[in-house]
């Protein structure tokens, strides 16, 4: 089936994204500094590899206590998340470095992560950032028939009881990118001509996906086997590293988008959507724990998705300088800038969200 093609709205009478984009040019022209990665996200870079490599060598080198590789294995979870949301994603975003060749290697992380780049850049880089929150184009929103992310999807009797299990099952994500949805994804994205650049050859994109695989579990499963690891030990190890990592990744995209103060809007019935680009995003995407140090060290400023989703080709260690502007500049145009104060109170909105979806329309 054919998806409806979208146009967003071109008139912006008051002129807001042209503002905006002036004022942030103004601030890195007379701040004489880069858009890109400076070192400050060469430090995280450091420190998020350590999180996920230096346990895993620890355990495969040293005799450790069980509980004690339960900890090392819940931190390169840990680390696996950070390097997703530090390094993997400004990279391919094309803003860790102004050198094309440093994006295409830090970029690579991603096969660590047991991704796919070109995968992930056509859901995230062109799915997601282009058509925010709206249904049937946007990825990041449709959880299958299990979870309800949108008042548009079909409601179903199990997502009553979403608000009690939705958490547990975020912990899946990165594992069924290990599994299967890469491989769902290639086909549907090669069928559909889809890409963020120039079009990959179809053989060589399923080559890449392969050899990826192979390498990956190769180095996740196969190297601890040999190293003398018991099969059982080798599976939950897997397990809870990628639980850990896909809990902290979905809890942040959807404290994002999956929100109390965030709209899910359709197009017209000639797909036309209300908005321009620019103004839609302020309508579909949350910051939370905007005076938070920790969270925005570790999330990759995932935190102020605002200003992620607005300047995407900005690197994140700038977004805490770039939020005033932004901010002023919606309020000056009585456009909504939506934000949570802490990160509790989003992870609650979210779950009243949650609960809110999960009752039967009628009713909600």
């Amino acid at each position: 089936m054919t998806k409806q093609a979208l146009s967003f709205s071109r008139i912006d009478s008051a002129k807001f994204f042209k503002t905006l984009n002036s004022r942030v040019n103004s601030y890195f022209k007379d701040n004489n500094i880069k858009r890109t990665g400076n070192w400050k996200l060469y430090i995280k870079a450091i420190v998020m590899f350590s999180l996920l490599i230096v346990p895993v060598v620890l355990i495969l080198t040293i005799d450790l206590p069980t509980w004690v590789q339960v900890i090392f294995m819940m931190i390169v979870g840990v680390g696996m998340a950070g390097v997703g949301m530090n390094v993997m994603h400004d990279a391919n975003h094309g803003s860790f470095s102004s050198k094309p060749w440093v994006n295409k290697l830090m970029g690579s992380s991603i096969y660590i992560l047991a991704g796919n780049d070109y995968n992930w850049k056509v859901q995230h880089n062109v799915l997601h950032h282009t058509y925010t929150n709206i249904q049937g184009h946007d990825e990041d929103i449709d959880a299958g028939r299990i979870i309800r992310f949108s008042k548009h999807t079909k409601w179903l009797k199990i997502h009553r009881y979403q608000k009690y299990y939705a958490f547990f099952l975020y912990g899946l994500l990165t594992a069924n990118w290990a599994i299967t949805t890469d491989f769902k994804q290639t086909y549907l994205y090669l069928k559909r001509k889809l890409s963020y650049g120039k079009f990959p050859n179809p053989a060589t994109q399923w080559t890449k996906l392969i050899i990826g695989k192979i390498v990956y579990y190769a180095v996740w499963v196969v190297l601890p086997l040999f190293l003398g690891f018991a099969w059982w030990q080798v599976l939950i190890g897997f397990l809870i590293m990628h639980y850990t990592a896909g809990v902290i990744l979905s809890v942040i995209f959807q404290l994002a988008h999956v929100m109390p103060n965030t709209e899910m809007p359709l197009p017209d019935e000639n797909g036309n959507m209300k908005n321009t680009w620019a103004i839609h995003q302020l309508f579909t995407t949350s910051n939370f724990s905007p005076k938070s140090w920790l969270v925005e060290f570790y999330t990759g400023g995932l935190n102020r998705q605002v200003e992620h989703h607005l300047f995407a080709h900005i690197s994140h260690v700038h977004y805490k300088k770039l939020a005033n502007i932004v901010k002023d500049t919606a309020k000056e145009f009585s456009l909504p800038y939506n934000e949570y104060n802490s990160f509790w109170t989003a992870v609650a909105e979210h779950y009243n969200q949650l609960k809110v979806l999960g009752r039967k329309p009628k009713l909600a």
